[in-house]
């Protein structure tokens, strides 16, 4: 550790030298550990991996190499015809319970004192827009199963 002359012109200890260092040593220390455990981990899934290549069974059949889709035998071409409607079920459900998400955040903020009114008046503009986005997926026809 680094030293200063006191006011007595005696030598004392000085408290910021060393202090980064130890500083750097804790933050290094702790990405160490989440280092290790990545490592760790990435064996882990290496070694269940190996194991089971080790300790199945290779007995390549021609049922075995077929194409299977739910216990039915494949009949006909690969390709199907979808209607669109699916995908945009599929899309309107993961717009809402991706911006659901955020309604989490929101309440712990909305518990922490001096941001109640603030945050609520902005959750209640968000909630506007996904109500008019409903809406407007209703008025289009969007949600008819028909």
């Amino acid at each position: 550790m680094g030293t200063r002359t006191g006011s007595e012109g005696t030598d004392v200890p000085d408290p910021t030298v060393g202090s980064t260092v130890v500083v750097a040593a804790d933050y290094f220390q702790s990405y160490s550990v989440v280092g290790l455990l990545a490592v760790v981990g990435v064996l882990f899934v290496a070694v269940a991996f190996g194991a089971g290549r080790l300790l199945r069974p290779v007995v390549p059949t021609p049922e075995k190499l077929l194409t299977y889709e739910c216990g039915v035998d494949p009949v006909g071409e690969g390709w199907a015809h979808t209607q669109v409607r699916y995908y945009v079920y599929a899309f309107l459900y993961v717009i809402f319970a991706v911006d659901s998400i955020f309604l989490f955040p929101w309440a712990t903020v909305f518990a922490a004192p001096g941001y109640g009114a603030t945050t609520l008046v902005e959750m209640f503009i968000f909630l506007g827009f996904l109500a008019v986005g409903l809406l407007y997926a209703y008025k289009k026809g969007v949600l008819t199963w028909a």
